[in-house]
């Protein structure tokens, strides 16, 4: 009897892995006579380590590589961090399972040398302490919540942050994603969560996201079984505001999305990036209409002249949502010939609703 095979594309970082062997045992305890192969893939945003993301055309530089994998049908499927996924997807490829989510919230590593002298918040922290993020919404909350401190972008997956704290004196703490951390069995690290409540996380933050073909039936029906579905309703809402938004990595928003029973609140903070400003709007309702909650969140903030600001001029184009630059900062190029692409192919399928073509002339990251 042929064993059946079926090609993975993931990141080569430890974290990357332990997301994708994951998710191929949660697949193999459902289908046991087929086999998984990994491929691994570099990224843009894996390579170039000297440039604050903001620079690297967007959150895409951690997906394209697996995309053209899938695209070129040399792999079924790729898996990804949730919260590096465009919300605006390639055509041709979709959404196929978002797993059950970790906790979402924000984790502080100290410097060993203020573990050792039981510093435990950041507000215990010296004054200057640097801080060390690669994220524009952990910068401008850092300068909102804790002005006592400075802010200097490190790069780098868990490990390489992590030596780059221990091993030198350029950082007095850094500050990641909890479930990174967890899931690299680095948890023992954590020396201070952060309120969600206050530091709102990222969008998508503590998931893990499939990508596959919207034609490939079958992979479909095989990543539907292993997709967590409130995980999935608080996901798809959150990813509802950023696209009506248009934005992305660019824009410096926190959010923090909470179940009661089948009632769904999503708030979010949307700030400046010295944190001087914040507006935070909130809406609840049924968890089932988390896509159109999103949305309608998004139109709460753009109805807000002050808000309003912080997410770029309705005249110019922004940074891309879907991050596939390839030169660093020609968004306005990208834009033009995405533009030209949408007008030009035909018609769509997702399994997530593309923004309309109105927003599309003002399109974002």
């Amino acid at each position: 009897m042929t064993t059946k095979t079926i090609y993975v594309s993931s990141r080569k970082s430890d974290l990357a892995l332990y997301q994708t062997r994951e998710v191929i045992s949660m697949l193999k305890k459902l289908y046991p006579e087929i086999q998984f192969e990994i491929g691994l893939q570099d990224t843009i945003g894996d390579q170039v380590l000297d440039k604050h993301l903001t620079q690297l055309g967007g959150t895409g530089v951690f997906t394209k590589s697996l995309e053209t994998e899938l695209l070129a049908h040399r792999s079924s499927f790729a898996v990804h961090s949730l919260k590096d996924m465009p919300t605006v997807l390639p055509e041709g490829l979709v959404l196929g399972a978002v797993c059950e989510r970790e906790s979402p919230e924000d984790a502080v590593i100290f410097h060993p040398k203020h573990r050792n002298n039981g510093i435990k918040t950041l507000e215990a922290l010296p004054k200057d302490s640097i801080i060390g993020t690669s994220s524009l919404r952990r910068e401008s909350l850092l300068l909102k919540l804790y002005p006592h401190v400075k802010v200097k972008t490190i790069r780098g997956n868990i490990q390489t942050r992590l030596a780059k704290l221990d091993d030198h004196d350029d950082y007095d703490a850094i500050v990641v994603a909890a479930a990174g951390f967890r899931r690299g069995g680095l948890g023992d690290r954590i020396d201070q969560l952060l309120d969600p409540a206050v530091f709102g996380y990222g969008v998508g933050q503590g998931s893990i996201g499939v990508e596959c073909r919207a034609d490939d039936i079958e992979i479909l029906k095989m990543l539907a079984k292993i997709e967590h579905e409130k995980s999935a309703q608080c996901c798809k809402a959150e990813r509802s505001l950023l696209r009506t938004l248009e934005g992305g990595c660019q824009i410096s928003m926190g959010v923090n999305t909470t179940l009661d029973g089948d009632e769904l609140t999503l708030t979010t903070s949307l700030l400046s990036r010295d944190g001087n400003e914040c507006y935070t709007e909130t809406i609840s309702g049924s968890r089932f209409d988390a896509e159109s909650l999103g949305e309608q969140l998004a139109i709460q903030l753009l109805k807000n002249p002050k808000a309003l600001k912080h997410l770029g001029s309705t005249e110019k184009k922004r940074a891309l949502t879907y991050g596939n630059v390839e030169a660093p900062g020609d968004a306005a190029a990208a834009a033009a010939a995405a533009e030209n692409a949408k007008k030009t192919s035909p018609k769509r399928t997702r399994n997530e609703r593309s923004p309309s073509p109105k927003k599309r002339s003002r399109a974002t990251k």
